[in-house]
């Protein structure tokens, strides 16, 4: 089991989670496929009635059938054995992380606070969200655990310290407000604060197709360590 993919499971929790032949299943209403997939982290006794149960948890529940592989899944074959039951690939996505040694720079005032506000919630779901009435949902997800939530203007992010690592999750800037700095302001001062609670390390995920937030996260340091991507089969 990689680390990566236990941080990801705890700092984005979902609001049901069944263990099935030593596989996580998670259900979070449809929110996001990290929260409505399965973490295959154990090595199934039996992986057709596995992947069989796995299905029918989430086709009663009408979703499709999502699984969350890295190169750490359980068995190592799953991947093959997904795309050959029809599964598709689905956000092939980068894990990048950062040394938390020194702060970085910060020259505008950056809220962090606690909980996220009304303003940041506006934020954050006009650029990540699909559905208005899933927003319940989503904010159930992000409140799980304890988080720092960072606003500046119209960009927002969110940091889970978990030990030795700080997650960096939801950065988000409206469309309007690109290319003037604010993510970058908002990242590093989410690094900072983690750095001020004991974090040594800083972890995100960014999904491959996403070249201009790589650039970002590039150039604060981090670097590629992971990746995963989700397998997907529809409801027949």
């Amino acid at each position: 089991m990689t680390v990566f993919d236990r941080l990801v499971d705890q700092a984005w929790p979902a609001a049901h989670v069944e263990d099935a032949h030593g596989w996580r299943l998670r259900y979070a209403h449809g929110v996001t496929k990290r929260a409505n997939s399965v973490w295959p982290a154990a090595e199934p006794p039996d992986l057709p009635a596995a992947v069989e149960a796995a299905e029918r948890f989430y086709f009663d529940r009408d979703l499709p059938a999502v699984f969350s592989v890295s190169p750490w899944s359980r068995p190592s074959g799953l991947d093959d054995m997904l795309q050959r039951r029809g599964y598709a690939v689905a956000d092939p996505t980068l894990v990048m992380t950062a040394d938390l040694a020194a702060d970085r720079p910060v020259t505008r005032d950056v809220a962090v606070a606690g909980a996220p506000s009304g303003t940041w919630l506006d934020t954050w779901w006009s650029v990540d969200g699909r559905h208005p009435d899933a927003l319940p949902a989503a904010t159930g997800i992000i409140t799980g655990v304890p988080a720092a939530y960072a606003t500046l203007g119209d960009s927002v992010g969110r940091a889970v310290l978990q030990g030795d690592w700080l997650g960096v999750y939801c950065m988000a800037t409206a469309p309007h407000a690109r290319r003037q700095g604010l993510a970058r302001e908002v990242l590093h001062a989410l690094l900072n604060h983690g750095r001020a609670q004991g974090a040594r390390r800083a972890y995100l995920c960014v999904t491959e197709r996403n070249a201009a937030a790589q650039a970002l996260y590039t150039r604060a340091g981090f670097v590629p360590r992971s990746r995963y991507h989700y397998r997907v089969r529809a409801r027949a």
